[in-house]
């Protein structure tokens, strides 16, 4: 399986609500930093606790109208377009790498002022 793939089982695990699922590609270790927050999360154990919160940092009406992946040497990108009640179209950018095969980062991307918009 390429890294690509890896990622959109994550996707995948994510769209199920299957949490634990995602988290068993991340390295123990992991890094997570999403633009807006204040603090950002050092373990797989932090990261996948704030997926329980997923529903509440997402704006009302959020949904994924596409999504494709591109590869690098231990990374991929993920560009997704999404739209929501408030917001008829954007995109944000969510990087990954790569230890191996499992993720030791991830990366948001997104027009923060929009994004607080959306809400």
């Amino acid at each position: 399986m390429n890294l690509a793939e890896i990622v959109q089982r994550g996707w995948d695990a994510v769209g199920r609500g299957d949490f634990d699922a995602l988290v068993a590609d991340y390295v123990d270790d992991m890094t997570f930093i999403m633009p807006g927050q204040n603090d950002v999360l050092h373990s797989k154990q932090a990261f996948r606790q704030a997926l329980n919160g997923l529903g509440d940092i997402l704006p009302p009406g959020f949904e994924i109208t596409a999504m494709r992946q591109v590869s690098g040497d231990a990374e991929v990108i993920t560009v997704m377009e999404w739209k929501s009640e408030k917001i008829s179209s954007s995109q944000l950018l969510v990087l990954f790498k790569f230890t191996g095969d499992k993720v030791h980062e991830e990366r948001w991307f997104i027009d923060t002022e929009q994004w607080k918009s959306a809400f």
